[in-house]
This record gives C-alpha cells, sequence and structure tokens, in this order.
C-alpha cells in the first residue's frame, strides 16, 4: 500500500487521478480520472469532491477508538457468522457515536456550498465509500461499503459522511479484507460526494467493456432500468440489455441485442426520513426499453472511449438524467472477473443427461454446480448455511457474501446478469441463475439440486444431483492445419464462449434455432396478423410482440439479433448462415402457423429450402428473412456473414433466389456477399458444374445427401442400420464434387455431421482437399488434433 503523503481533508475531482487511490480509494480516484481526461473527449461526468482517507485516519485518532476497535476485532472469527456479526456491528457502532472534528466538518460543509454554487442552493448529492484498496485487478472490493442518494443539506450530508466512515466495517467488508489478506488498519476510507444525476426520472443502469459471462472482448454490454440505479445492482428488478458490437460501432450501428427486462420497480426520490423510495412501475414502463437506440450507441461509444483510456476492460456506472435528458457516467472501475482469467484454458462443463427442471433463469458462468438446497429469505438467516450448500434466496446484496463464497451454488429469484449475485458469483467462480421468478416455491430446503449454467441462454435448477463432467483443454500450444476447421452453430447466446475455441469460422449457422427459440411465431402470422383466425395465437402473438406495433418488424429485428450475435462473436471470419430449412411440418408448429401450412405426406422432400423463397405463397416471409440479414450487413456492419441456400433442386431455382435477394439489397458480390448452396441432393453433385456457374461456393450436407443417395428416410428407425454416411456411393459424390468445386475455382466445404461423428470421414475428405469442414464445437479440438497428422502423413507420402 502506497504511504499516504496528502493531509488534505477535501480533494475535488478535477484534482485526482487513477494514481490516487490510496489517498481517496479507487471510486474516487477513477471519478477524478475520467472528470479531468474524458470530459473533453465528451464523456460526461457530474462534478464532485473527495473527503479523503487522511479525513478517515484524522478522526479515528481525534475521537480515540482506534484501539477500542482493535479490541473488539482481537477474537474476530469470520467463519463464525455471529462472531462476525455481533464483533461488526460493535465496530459500526463505535464510529456511528463518535464525533467528526469541527475542522473536518467545516471542510466537508464548505466544499458542499462551492458545489451549491455550481448546482443550485440545497443540491442533492450521491455519498459514496470509496475504500483506499478497492478496484484492484485482483480485489473487487464493488460494494463493500455503503452508498446514500439524494442526501441534501448540511445536516443530512454530514450524517451519510459518519454512516460512511463506518461502512467500512460491514460484516461483507471485514470477511473480504480477511480473505483477501488486507490489514483492517491499512485500507482507509474516502467518501465521494458528487452531484446527483435525477435518473429517477428516467433510467440508469451499468455497462461492461467486456462480455460478462464468456470474456468476450468485442461487444459491450449495457443493462438498464427506469430509476435510480441501486435496483440494478442490488438485483431487484430484471432490467433491459443489450449487446453493441464495438468494431464497427461509429461507421455503422451495431445494436446486436435486445432483451427487454420485466422492471417491475423502481427507485425515486423521496422525502422525510428515507430519502428514496421504490414503487411499482407503470405497465407502459414495463412494455418499453429504458433507452433509446441513440442513447445506447452513445453510451457504447463511452465504454469504448473509457476502456481505451484506461487501456483495460471496464465495469461502468451510467444515469440519464430527466430533467435534462442527457446521459452522464457516475462510476467506472476495472472488470476483475473475466480480464484476470487464463485464456489458454478452455473449460467444460457437461451434464451427463437433463433432469426434471425445478426453475430457471438467466445463467451466470458457464459451470454446473449441485448439493442441498438452503432456502433462505432474510439475512439474518444466513447463520443456517453450511458449506457446500446451494443458496436460494430471493435476492442478495452485499451483506450475504459471507455464505456466498461457501456456496456451491446460488439462485434467486430476481436480478439480471449485473446485478450482486451475479457480480459476486463469477469473482467466485460459483454457478449462479438469477431472475427465476419462483425459486423460492419451487425449491424446499433438504431438496437435492443441480445447477446448471452450462446450456445457453437459460440456467436450470434440476431436481436432484446430476452427475456432470469438466473438460479442460489447453490451447494455447494447438497448430492450425492447412485445412480450415469451422464450426457448426445455432444458438447465438453460445457464440461468444465458443468463438474461443480456436477456429476459422462458422460454415454452418443455423436460422431454425432462432426462429423456434427466440421468434416462436410463423411470420406468415405476424405479416397477416390483422387477420388471424386462431384466436390463441392472436393472443400469444400480442405478448410476444407487445413492444413492436410493427409486428413483422418484431421478426426482423429478432432474427437479426440471432445472426448478429453470431456474425460478431467470430468476426472478421466468414460465418455462413443457411437460410431457414424448416419443413412444412415443423413451420405449421410455430405460432400461427397452422394457417398457413399444407399437410404433406412427406415433408422431408416436400416444400423446404430454396422452392419456398420464391413461392407466391411464401416470399412475403422470405423478404422478412432478407431484411434482417440486410440488417445485420449493412446496419451492424457485419460483411463477414454470408448466406448459403439449402434444398436447392436445380439451377433455375438458384437463379430465382438470387434475384430475390437482390430485391432487399442482397446483392451477391455487393461488399463481399458470398452465397453458397447446400450440396445435399443427388443432382446438386450430378450438375455440379452448372451449380458452380452461379454460386460462389458449395457446403456438403451429409445427412440429406446421404438420405437422397441410398433412399433411407433418416427419421425411420426401421432402416436405421443402412444410413450411414460412410458408405462408397456417398463418399463417391462426394469425392466428385470436390474435384468438380476445384476445376471452377469454387470453394468447397463440408457441414454435415459424418466428420464430428467419425474421424475416418474427416480423414478421407482431407484426403480428397476439402477447402474446409465444419463440425460440432465439442469435436473441434479432436479433429483439428487429427487432421494436423493425416496432412502431415499425405505430404510424406507425397514425397
Amino acid at each position: 500500500m502506497a504511504k499516504i503523503e496528502s493531509k488534505k481533508f477535501i480533494m475535488w475531482f478535477k484534482e485526482l487521478g487513477v494514481k490516487d487511490v490510496p489517498l481517496v480509494g479507487g471510486k474516487n480516484a477513477s471519478l477524478g480520472e475520467m472528470y479531468r481526461n474524458l470530459v473533453k473527449k465528451g464523456v460526461l461526468v457530474p462534478n464532485g469532491y473527495a473527503v479523503t482517507a487522511y479525513a478517515y485516519h484524522y478522526m479515528l485518532k481525534e475521537a480515540g477508538i482506534k484501539k477500542h476497535i482493535k479490541e473488539i476485532l482481537s477474537d474476530l472469527n469470520t467463519r463464525n457468522l455471529r462472531n462476525l456479526m455481533e464483533r461488526g456491528a460493535k465496530v459500526r457502532q463505535t464510529i456511528l457515536q463518535a464525533e467528526i472534528p469541527e475542522d473536518l466538518k467545516k471542510e466537508i460543509v464548505a466544499s458542499y456550498k462551492k458545489l451549491e454554487k455550481e448546482y443550485g442552493r440545497n443540491c442533492d448529492v450521491a455519498v459514496r465509500s470509496s475504500a483506499t484498496a478497492e478496484d484492484l485487478p485482483d480485489a473487487s472490493f464493488a460494494g463493500q461499503q455503503e452508498t446514500y442518494l439524494n442526501i441534501r443539506g448540511e445536516k443530512a450530508l454530514l450524517e451519510a459522511c459518519k454512516k460512511c466512515f463506518a461502512s467500512l466495517f460491514t460484516n461483507r467488508a471485514i470477511s473480504y479484507r480477511v480473505d483477501k489478506g488486507f490489514d483492517h488498519f491499512k485500507i482507509g476510507l474516502s467518501i465521494g460526494v458528487q452531484k446527483m444525476v435525477r435518473s429517477d426520472k428516467a433510467s440508469s443502469g451499468v455497462m461492461f467493456s467486456i462480455d460478462t459471462e464468456s470474456g468476450f472482448k468485442n461487444a459491450v454490454l449495457i443493462n438498464g432500468s427506469w430509476g435510480l440505479g441501486e435496483n440494478i445492482v442490488q438485483g431487484s428488478v430484471t432490467p433491459d440489455e443489450w449487446y453493441v458490437f464495438k468494431p464497427t460501432l461509429g461507421k455503422f450501428k451495431p445494436i446486436l441485442s435486445r432483451k427487454p427486462g420485466t422492471k417491475r420497480i423502481k427507485m425515486i426520490y423521496a422525502s422525510g426520513k428515507n430519502p428514496t423510495k421504490n414503487i411499482p412501475t407503470s405497465q407502459k414502463e414495463r412494455d418499453s426499453y429504458c433507452l433509446n437506440e441513440k442513447e445506447i450507441l452513445q453510451l457504447a461509444k463511452w465504454a469504448v472511449v473509457i476502456e481505451n483510456h484506461y487501456k483495460k476492460a471496464m465495469d461502468m456506472e451510467w444515469a440519464k438524467d430527466g430533467v435534462n435528458n442527457k446521459l452522464y457516467i457516475v462510476q467506472a472501475r476495472p472488470e476483475t472477473v473475466q480480464s484476470q482469467k487464463d485464456s489458454s484454458i478452455l473449460e467444460d462443463y457437461q451434464l451427463s443427461r437433463r433432469g426434471k427442471v425445478l426453475a430457471a433463469g438467466s445463467p451466470v458462468g458457464e459451470k454446473i454446480g449441485a448439493g442441498l438446497a438452503r432456502v433462505i429469505l432474510d439475512v439474518k438467516g444466513i447463520h443456517d448455511f453450511k458449506k457446500g450448500e446451494v443458496l436460494v434466496t430471493d435476492m442478495t446484496d452485499p451483506d450475504w457474501e459471507p455464505i456466498m463464497k461457501i456456496a456451491s451454488a446460488i439462485v434467486t429469484n430476481r436480478g439480471g446478469r449485473t446485478c450482486h449475485a451475479a457480480i459476486i458469483s463469477r469473482e467466485l467462480g460459483i454457478p449462479c441463475v438469477v431472475g427465476t421468478g419462483n425459486v423460492t416455491r419451487m425449491v424446499k430446503t433438504g431438496n437435492k439440486v443441480t445447477v446448471s449454467c452450462a446450456e445457453g441462454e437459460e440456467g436450470f435448477v434440476y431436481e436432484g444431483i446430476i452427475p456432470f463432467k469438466v473438460r479442460k483443454t489447453n490451447i494455447k500450444k494447438l497448430k492450425r492445419p492447412k485445412t480450415k476447421i469451422m464450426m457448426n452453430l445455432g444458438a447465438p447466446e453460445l457464440a461468444f464462449s465458443q468463438s474461443m475455441i480456436p477456429n476459422d469460422g462458422v460454415g454452418l449457422a443455423r436460422e431454425e434455432f432462432i426462429i423456434s427459440s427466440y421468434i416462436k411465431i410463423h411470420p406468415l402470422a405476424l405479416l397477416k396478423y390483422p387477420y388471424l383466425k386462431d384466436k390463441k395465437a392472436v393472443k400469444e402473438i400480442a405478448q410476444l410482440t407487445r413492444m413492436y406495433k410493427n409486428k413483422p418488424q418484431y421478426y426482423i429485428d429478432k432474427l437479426a439479433g440471432g445472426l448478429a450475435l453470431i456474425g460478431a462473436a467470430f468476426y472478421p471470419k466468414d460465418v455462413i448462415f443457411r437460410l431457414s430449412d424448416f419443413k412444412s411440418n415443423e413451420y405449421a408448429n410455430l405460432i400461427g402457423g397452422k394457417e398457413f401450412e399444407p399437410v404433406e405426406d412427406n415433408p422431408m422432400i416436400g416444400w423446404r429450402g430454396a422452392s419456398r423463397y420464391y413461392d407466391e405463397n411464401y416470399k412475403a416471409a422470405f423478404a422478412l428473412e432478407c431484411k434482417a440479414f440486410n440488417k445485420v450487413r449493412n446496419t451492424m456492419g457485419l460483411h463477414n456473414v454470408k448466406v448459403m441456400v439449402p434444398f436447392c433442386r436445380t439451377v433455375t431455382e438458384g437463379k430465382k433466389v438470387i434475384a430475390e435477394m437482390a430485391k432487399y439489397g442482397l446483392k451477391q458480390g455487393d461488399k463481399g456477399l458470398e452465397i453458397y448452396v447446400m450440396c445435399e441432393i443427388p443432382s446438386n453433385v450430378i450438375i455440379a458444374e452448372e451449380f458452380a456457374k452461379i454460386f460462389d461456393g458449395f457446403s456438403i450436407g451429409t445427412n440429406d445427401l446421404t438420405q437422397l443417395t441410398l433412399g433411407v428416410d433418416r427419421d425411420s428407425e426401421l432402416v436405421a442400420h443402412i444410413y450411414d454416411e460412410r458408405n462408397t456411393a456417398v463418399k463417391k459424390l462426394v469425392a466428385d464434387v470436390i474435384r468438380i468445386a476445384h476445376k471452377h475455382k469454387r470453394k468447397i466445404g463440408i457441414c454435415g455431421q459424418a466428420p464430428s461423428d467419425y474421424p475416418e470421414f474427416a480423414r478421407f475428405i482431407t484426403k480428397e482437399g476439402i477447402d474446409s469442414m465444419s463440425l460440432n464445437p465439442d469435436t473441434v479440438i479432436k479433429t483439428t488434433i487429427d487432421i494436423i497428422k493425416t496432412e502431415k502423413a499425405l505430404k510424406k507420402k507425397r514425397r
């Protein structure tokens, strides 16, 4: 710890910088750094001043209480929660009963009067604690001490300052310092007094310049809710969430995804004893985003400016003033979890099976934990908690931290992915599911449960203890083969983490998962919404699209969001999306779909793929798909996103689809747009030379190619023993099309299941000279190693 040299009681933000942590703590040093350096770059930061750590030590000395505090803590045992709670309470009471020295009082008040000259008489301020060891790269002290909002007048300010001093000894702060090896008496507490932003009349939230779950560095994550920001930090609300893509920000508008939160309450100003209070939000507020597009992009740009200035990933708090409608940054600290991870080690958690789902919510991290559940609804009950149990509660705040660190998993009713429970779980490396809504009703104390965060967008609480595996891979020394190793993906929420696996892009990204999981509605049901006959479907669509007056726009935005997350995750590498390839029976299962789909005896070889896109009965729906791609490429700037046409039976069909796409701004060759064709029908091979004249490349789909070559229904168990991609006839077609593609200088890859399932098939296509193979994520590493060996052997053989 640097020696405190300054004997100033007060330092204004304009006097402070990052090197002043020993004087004013991380929070105030960072506010000063931004106020001095970033306001001139357009980042708005409200003015204020710091009551220094020297002032804190001075008060303890003048009041003569330091020795007494040491005596209280002499037999401290942070593992004994009753011991910790009793000693913490005694120390805080000792500080609260002490008097602030007169000379210190005068300077605090004089500085407040100076702030009044800038912002008006009796101005409202936020009074925040800032410990001198907080926000170090390996120790995030955020939330350990207290914050007081809407403080007005000299008396209230002095009272809040004393409470802040006392909060250096909250139970969680004492426990945290012991765990991190910090001396209680070498840590000081500074206080930030900052003009409040009137977000009680607008919105506020948090943002990170890195993805908090995967550590993906190219996205800004923004969370927001109505009212003052404490509810988001505490996890009292499920906030709105946005991802913004950094590399194309500025020239484009790359809001990758929008996810509305429930936002059931908001914190506003109050009068009397409590300066703030929570009230229910209106239905209109719940059904509206708390930021508009311009504001989302503005915050993301600021996140980049702040990250670039600090040269590290950052965790920031923002607030919108409802009086002047301006945005402000009110706090910034280093991100202390993902940015500290060893990126050379890949961890993969896998459940042996799924079980009965008791509750579901937003997953935090990608781990799995299991144990006996302990339901605790009030922090007073935490002393009953035992090491290794699963904490089940409504929400957490810093008072819960002594037991959070001994939990095998944590589940809450409320909160989003930037709430207190989520932040601490990430730091501790504990699986956590937040915002379940009902876990405290569905799980009882003593139940055996498994908490899984390893399955994508949703985190699950399963009944019973389910076995799971953890696979660790060191990817630092993994070489790249000549054959491009790409990936097969479908779930956008897994894209950021899966992009960490060594790869050459995505050879097959499926739209079907986005449509069935994110959109859920048949596109024609949205286009014909006013005329739908199915009343149940009308009701479901109304609920899902409640934030959209223009119902088709819901389809465009949701599809674009899914496409964009995958495109951004692998940028600038190629990401090839296969256009929607549902069969008619699968389309009928979407909400409102039965009114628009025929009943076919054999949908597998019926109205699917290319035959839909130009058909009068479907092309209006295909237009929505094209508009989504246009938005991803031309609004967000993700020109690495390419398109692949599935089940294209004839060259004439291919030409019609290419023409249809061009109508909606997807012109082949424009800004590098390549259009591939799936090679999954024997005709694609037999007249491959003709297909090569209109498409930029081929991707072999071994599933359908095998089915149609051998005349086998791949869904029938009766003939399943005949279905085999390694059949000589199938391999001959594969070898032929590779040869023809190369002859016409067309790219050719494979995205079917065969190379993922059969190493010998992967070796076969390598020998045939395939340009790329697209594999399931869980087989990428082992297949890469195998292909390197195969290429090495081929090289020797050719010598």
